[in-house]
């Protein structure tokens, strides 16, 4: 069988291809990082959100491509059962794909305005009030998730989908200097020390500089 590829676009600005890569890396599957050229169109539309149907994050594996970060989940899910990547609870697997699919389809002010910039800090920087109520509602769902599960995951102690989607999120709020109540900055540091994060966030600070329009102090 042919190794399995993952096609990424720019480990700095790239939400949906840390998505895919860390969804990856949970599931233990062994693969290949593909990543696209800067003048990709497809990968350039996905970081400039100027299309809401793009091709990267790619999983190809044993015959199947997929492209779409929450089908690369589900298949995941059922390619490396094992993983967990969703909870063994039905009521909690409910709860995590729900979770998932609402940072998948929406949130869309606090995409536009704190873009991932994993070289970028920006302290003090200002939120605009709609960007704030994305905030609040992500604080909502990470509080009732950690009340429920106890930590220091999502879902308890095993990383699942749901922690791969807002892990981007944490990103926003170090570089964008969004301040946390402590069990909220506890889960924060705990996305933020993963081997797999720090691999990412490594790999993004010695990338070159190739998207001019992010390229500036939001």
């Amino acid at each position: 069988m042919a190794k399995a590829t993952l096609t990424i676009s720019s480990k700095n600005y790239s939400s949906w291809s840390l998505r895919g890569w860390l969804l990856t890396k949970f599931s233990g599957l062994d693969f290949e990082e593909i990543i696209t050229a800067p003048d990709d169109a497809s990968a350039r539309a996905e970081i400039l959100l100027l299309s809401s149907s793009i091709l990267v994050p790619c999983l190809r594996h044993d015959g199947a491509t997929v492209w779409d970060t929450l089908a690369i989940a589900e298949y995941l899910n059922e390619a490396m059962p094992d993983a967990g990547l969703l909870p063994d609870d039905r009521v909690q697997r409910a709860h995590c794909r729900s979770i998932s699919g609402e940072i998948h389809s929406g949130f869309t002010t606090l995409r536009a305005s704190l873009p991932v910039n994993l070289k970028g800090h920006f302290p003090g920087f200002k939120i605009w009030s709609r960007a704030q109520a994305d905030i609040d509602r992500v604080w909502s769902i990470w509080r009732e998730c950690l009340a429920k599960s106890g930590g220091p995951f999502l879902f308890g102690e095993k990383r699942t989908m749901a922690d791969a989607m807002y892990a981007p999120v944490v990103t926003r709020f170090v570089t964008y200097d969004v301040k946390l109540e402590p069990r909220l900055k506890a889960y924060a540091d705990t996305i933020m020390a993963m081997p797999e994060m720090k691999e990412w966030i490594a790999a993004a600070r010695e990338e070159p500089a190739e998207i001019e329009e992010l390229e500036v102090e939001y």
